[in-house]
């Protein structure tokens, strides 16, 4: 299977995971999707009032060089863990 239907695989299992995952891991499967499937985090930073939109951009910021390939794949290994 390719990189890429293990990637579309993981994201449709990330909506069926057997619990809800804590918001710091939350934030790592947003951050790697993001990455995997954008690149790096574009724009400016959210303003002080938008604590999760900076929660988000700070996530996305910190994968900042890491190839989609490379991101894909942690993403598949992390939504893996989580399922059990």
């Amino acid at each position: 299977m390719s990189l890429q239907a293990q990637f579309d695989q993981a994201v449709a299992d990330s909506k069926n995971l057997p619990e809800r995952p804590d918001n710091m891991t939350l934030l790592k499967i947003y951050a790697l999707f993001k990455q995997a499937t954008e690149g790096d985090v574009e724009g400016k930073r959210p303003g002080f009032t938008d604590m999760v939109g900076r929660a988000k951009f700070d996530a996305w910021d910190g994968l900042k060089g890491t190839g989609k390939e490379e991101a894909m794949q942690q993403y598949i290994d992390l939504i893996t863990e989580l399922k059990g």
